[in-house]
């Protein structure tokens, strides 16, 4: 195993030779991907590697490792950096293993480098097909990659997980995962517990149910799957969770499968034997067009099942009848906390919603719960069972009246990875501070292709208005905020011009490392929050950074390119930020660094030059409805894209109503990603939608001059 190990490595780098393994690691023993579940459980003390997404089954994203501290960090530089071949948002963390790292980038691709050189070792393409972006919410991230027993795993796009050789990066297994390829996509790292493949998927804006499942590592077999929501009644239940569930439900749920789905956030206790993973938003947003009131469980909530079975043991529901996405998807962490003067473990968990919740570990009980950051759609929480006081008038669709709930759908904290580090006893939370309006769709119905939210987007897009505008970008901010669990209240917190700011990393250093949308990689103080240390990016950051040590000396690495959700849909407000350049680079930095990155290409201004507006006053209007429900998703509220997505107010197709409808109706561009509406629009309804966006154009032109 050695020989062929090293050869394979020399030969993937044109190395004569391989450097030498871990200190401690037993060379004669080594071959990559050599991770078992011992290794994985004994994680806490390995900082030399960085093993799993979290770096250790409790999600904790704290490094032992100190050689980079308050002192030294001020010397951090550049030691190597790889340029992506994909320009999207990139949202993984690097996994180390034995000097080995490796990363997935958008669309799914993997690739493997030496951790200390960031020599190529390989790289693997899935080939997701480019139209699966019809089907996903946030762009066409992944957030990382699963190793174990010499197997690097990758959950694709499209929905099919992926085995591959550790040492080659060539395809041992792929499988359809998903129960259909239209409504169902995975953007979410898979973890690797007691053996097995742990791992959900999206599409609660879809026509999704979720669940979460557990897959044979060598040969990709589904070993036991957990439903979060309960599927058609007539049909009987899975399990007692199901049918005790489908009691919280009314109307028809499943026609449109009901949401709830794990796209993020896996956690595992050994001791306790279980593990713990968020849930998704109930589908559609607004409750009223498929008759959904109740609970709806387990939609919006924290659930741990039984490791070895996948069989339900306990859940906390943070967000009932949720009608505003507040996902509970965001990451979990467990930890060992007094508890009024009494040792405990504890969940620790700060949702979309705005509220930071402390739960038993064991049963789920509810301890205690603040909120983080303002919040309007609820005044609280009861202080006995953690149900939400929620403000009538967040019941849009019963008011029929807007509502702007502060936090909004991108979430007061979204799956940007918290951190806590043991040292301090504090949770670093990157914080969100962006309302978002709500209105309901009066007579919606569920159509075949795109989002199944039944809102109005049209009836709240961002108006033409400089002094609107402007104040919502007054009022939309982000921060990093470090928060004390035991006496729920912050500790510190630094604010950023934007949200949609990257995860955080805390180490023995004293250090908490956090990149930022605005194009800085940032070192903290844990301890106080005084910043140490930058470096400029060049783009924006929304992924987690995390450290590593290859003989004896400590790397720090953080994946950069801008995208995700908040670039994606929020269009006008996107650029608050201060960029919305995606340069999609992994930067890896040591003590002594000397690394430099190439200049920045200029950020070229295009100047908006569209047709004059010849549409009436009906098309104009028919086509804003049509495209706020089938269109924002990708091009963004009010037809102003962020920057990752292409901007239709400076498409050329504006001046050809034939060309429009080629793309919109026929499907011209399916094979780079916009797919043909046919089966929900007409050739006038895509005229319709040309003729908005023409105005709409014409509208921001003013502005500008």
């Amino acid at each position: 195993m050695r020989a062929a190990w090293l050869t394979a490595l020399a030969a993937a780098l044109g190395l004569a030779a391989c450097s030498p393994a871990q200190p401690g690691y037993d060379l004669d023993k080594a071959s990559p991907g050599a991770v078992d579940q011992a290794r994985l459980l004994a994680a806490t003390g390995d900082g030399d590697n960085w093993l799993a997404f979290g770096r250790t089954p409790d999600e904790q994203r704290f490094s032992p490792l100190d050689q980079v501290n308050n002192e030294t960090v001020k010397n951090l530089g550049l030691a190597w950096s790889a340029d992506m071949d994909t320009a999207r948002g990139q949202e993984a963390t690097p996994l180390v293993v034995d000097g080995v790292l490796y990363v997935s980038t958008a669309w799914s691709m993997v690739k493997a480098y030496d951790a200390a050189s960031g020599k190529p070792i390989w790289s693997y393409d899935p080939e997701v097909p480019r139209d699966t972006l019809a089907r996903v919410c946030c762009d066409a991230v992944n957030r990382g990659v699963a190793v174990y027993n010499n197997k690097v795993f990758v959950a694709a796009l499209d929905g099919r997980l992926i085995a591959l050789d550790a040492a080659t990066g060539k395809p041992v297994w792929s499988k359809v995962v998903v129960p259909d390829q239209k409504s169902y996509a995975i953007t979410g790292a898979p973890r690797v517990v007691k053996g097995r493949i742990i791992l959900g998927n999206a599409g609660s804006e879809y026509k999704a149910r979720g669940s979460i499942a557990a897959f044979d590592p060598e040969t990709g077999d589904e070993v036991w799957r957990f439903h979060t929501v309960p599927g058609d009644p007539a049909k009987g239940f899975e399990n007692p969770a199901m049918e005790k569930a489908a009691k919280t439900w009314t109307g028809k749920w499943w026609e449109l499968g009901g949401g709830g789905t794990v796209w993020d956030s896996i956690s595992y206790d050994p001791a306790l034997n279980l593990i713990y993973f968020g849930t998704g938003n109930a589908e559609p947003w607004n409750p009223a067009p498929m008759e959904r009131t109740g609970d709806n469980l387990y939609t919006s909530s924290i659930v741990a099942v039984n490791a070895d079975t996948g069989e339900y043991v306990w859940h906390f529901q943070e967000t009932p009848e949720d009608r505003w996405d507040f996902d509970s998807n965001q990451s979990i962490i467990l930890a060992d906390l007094p508890i009024n003067g009494t040792p405990r473990r504890v969940v620790l968990h700060a949702p979309k919603n705005g509220f930071f919740y402390v739960l038993d570990a064991k049963t789920g009980a509810f301890l205690s719960g603040k909120p983080f950051t303002a919040v309007n759609w609820a005044s609280g929480l009861d202080p006995k069972t953690g149900y939400p006081v929620i403000n009538p008038e967040a019941r849009y669709e019963k008011t029929g009246k807007p509502f702007i709930s502060v936090p909004g759908a991108a979430g007061a904290h979204s799956w940007q990875s918290m951190a806590f580090s043991p040292k301090t006893g504090l949770v670093y939370i990157p914080v969100q501070e962006a309302g978002f309006p709500y209105a309901a769709q009066k007579d919606w119905q569920p159509s075949a292709i795109g989002f199944q939210t039944g809102l109005d987007n049209a009836a709240v897009a961002m108006p033409a208005d400089a002094k609107v505008q402007a104040g919502a970008k007054q009022a939309t901010t982000g921060s990093l905020l470090a928060w004390d669990p035991v006496a729920q209240k912050p500790a510190w917190s630094v604010k950023y011009p934007g949200p949609w700011n990257g995860g955080a990393l805390a180490t023995a250093g004293n250090l908490l490392f956090q990149g930022t949308a605005g194009g800085e990689f940032i070192a903290y103080s844990a301890d106080k929050g005084a910043k140490l240390w930058s470096f400029p990016t060049q783009s924006g950051v929304i992924a987690a950074p995390m450290t590593y040590r290859v003989k004896g000396e400590q790397y720090v690495a953080i994946l950069v390119g801008w995208g995700g959700v908040w670039d994606v849909a929020t269009g006008v407000l996107a650029g608050k930020s201060g960029t919305t350049r995606n340069i999609s680079r992994l930067l890896v930095f040591k003590i002594g660094g000397k690394g430099a990155l190439p200049p920045a290409p200029p950020l070229a201004a295009v100047p908006l030059d569209p047709p004059p507006s010849t549409g009436t006053a009906a098309q104009i209007a028919a086509g804003g409805q049509t495209y706020g429900r089938y269109c924002s998703a990708c091009h963004g509220d009010a037809a102003v894209a962020g920057g990752v997505n292409p901007d239709l107010r400076h498409s050329g197709a504006l001046n050809d109503g034939a060309a429009f409808k080629s793309i919109v109706i026929e499907g011209a561009l399916q094979h780079q990603g916009m797919v043909s509406f046919r089966a929900a629009l007409k050739p006038d309804d895509a005229e319709a939608v040309r003729h908005y966006v023409i105005s709409r154009a014409n509208e921001d032109l003013r502005l500008e001059k």
